[in-house]
Order: C-alpha cells, then sequence, then structure tokens
C-alpha cells in the first residue's frame, strides 16, 4: 500500500438530498477514523485453553473525530445544527487512494475553542449508526 497524505484525509457530510451529495467539513487539520467490534467469547473446555471468538458476532462500531480551524463554511454550519439538534446525518471519509467509508453518524461532541489572538477552532466526534460501507 502506498502513503498517503494526512491533508487527502477528509471528512464530509451529506446535503440532505437522496442519495447524498457530500460537502468537504472545512478547516480541518486531523482527522481519525476508529474500527470498532465487540467480541463474543466461546471458550470452552475444548479450547485447549485458548480463547476462542466467534466469527462475525458482537457489535460493531465506527468512531469519527476531528479537530481544525473554524472557517464557517457550509458544511461547519451543517455539522453544528446536526449537533444542536441531535440529528443522524450521512457522513463520509475520503482517503487519498479515492476510497470511501460512508455511514450515518452522530455527533457525540462539538467542542470550540479560541485564544483573543488566535485563530477559533473546533473538535469534533461522532459515532456510527446503522451499516457503514466502503467503496
Amino acid at each position: 500500500m502506498a502513503m498517503e497524505k494526512g491533508s487527502a484525509f477528509l471528512l464530509k457530510v451529506g446535503n440532505g438530498a437522496e442519495p447524498p451529495g457530500f460537502a468537504t467539513v472545512a478547516g480541518l487539520r486531523t482527522t481519525q477514523l476508529t474500527v470498532n467490534a465487540e467480541t463474543v467469547v466461546v471458550t470452552n473446555q475444548g479450547s485447549g485453553g485458548w480463547r476462542e471468538l466467534l466469527s462475525g458476532a458482537g457489535v460493531r462500531s465506527v468512531s469519527l473525530s476531528g479537530a481544525g480551524v473554524f472557517t464557517g463554511s457550509g458544511a461547519e454550519v451543517r455539522v453544528k445544527g446536526n449537533a444542536l439538534a441531535g440529528v443522524i446525518d450521512d457522513y463520509q471519509v475520503v482517503f487519498e487512494s479515492g476510497e470511501t467509508v460512508t455511514g450515518r453518524f452522530l455527533i457525540t461532541r462539538l467542542d470550540y475553542a479560541g485564544d483573543y489572538n488566535g485563530e477559533r477552532t473546533y473538535t469534533m466526534a461522532l459515532e456510527s449508526s446503522g451499516p457503514v460501507v466502503t467503496a
């Protein structure tokens, strides 16, 4: 796998249409995607003392987070509105290779900060709701 630039790791929010169009959440300096899987242990007397897990069982989820500089873009306005309303919306992560991860997410945290002589920044955390697909 070829190396990829972090600046090409983009978080996008849907526009509410069906199928959704996506706009890049502007100003992000860092983006993170975490795939989570709950384990279902099926260890028994025949396991020879080794833990065994049940494949395909348990709850799977994806967590997204990002931090950046506030720009006031339309995508940022939509993200803030989603956070305030507790709305689950379409989001997409795009990698430099063109691979995408798309699903519906709830913003679980949105923080704004700023120093009197510096830029306004924000951090956000999102949790998946339903299936997440890669393409």
